[in-house]
């Protein structure tokens, strides 16, 4: 009699397993075809890019940088979050006519989903200090380290929030830590 039991408990084990298998790469956010590049030169020189395509996405990404990038209210808030010598004053001041700093820009993303179809508009990239070999979007949105054509989460492609005064905590720090494991 123990033997059909025995049967029994090994095939609901395995179906058990195999529901959850399913269930968790059910979870897994879509993604849509992106480029990422730390400079012009890096996407100039891939043969799958036009000059033209990379200048004009180029010049998108930096554009976007001072208003979306994260913003602190002074240079040492900055460079705990991001690392010394990687920060900058932004383009804006405080009501009381302060420097506001902000993350430099360390690479920039062009995503089908940001541009249509084809790699349209693009986007800045920033590297925290806690991980330097990883993109991340303004929003903290885990991009990966690979340079060139890759797979992009759609959330991490999505156009990034305007950042336009500091933060008290300051950057990736107080939003980071409200996004939790979603921010990876």
């Amino acid at each position: 009699m123990r033997k059909p039991f025995r049967y029994v408990s090994k095939i609901s084990t395995i179906a058990l397993l195999a529901s959850g298998a399913f269930l968790v790469s059910g979870c897994e956010e879509a993604k849509v075809d992106g480029a990422v590049y730390e400079n012009l030169e890096q996407c100039v020189a891939d043969i799958s890019m036009s000059k033209s395509e990379c200048e004009k996405s180029f010049s998108a990404a930096k554009s976007q940088h001072a208003i979306v990038a994260p913003k602190f209210s002074s240079a040492k808030e900055c460079e705990n979050e991001f690392g010394p010598g990687r920060c900058e004053t932004a383009p804006l001041a405080t009501s009381s006519g302060g420097s506001i700093f902000m993350p430099m820009m360390m690479g920039y993303m062009m995503g089908s989903l940001l541009g249509g179809g084809r790699y349209g508009s693009a986007q800045p990239l920033y590297k925290s200090r806690s991980n330097p070999s990883t993109f991340r979007t303004a929003d903290n949105r885990n991009i990966g380290n690979r340079i060139g054509r890759t797979k992009i989460s759609k959330s991490a492609a999505s156009r990034p929030t305007p950042k336009m005064r500091a933060n008290r905590r300051g950057g990736f720090g107080s939003f980071g830590r409200r996004l939790g494991s979603a921010a990876t």
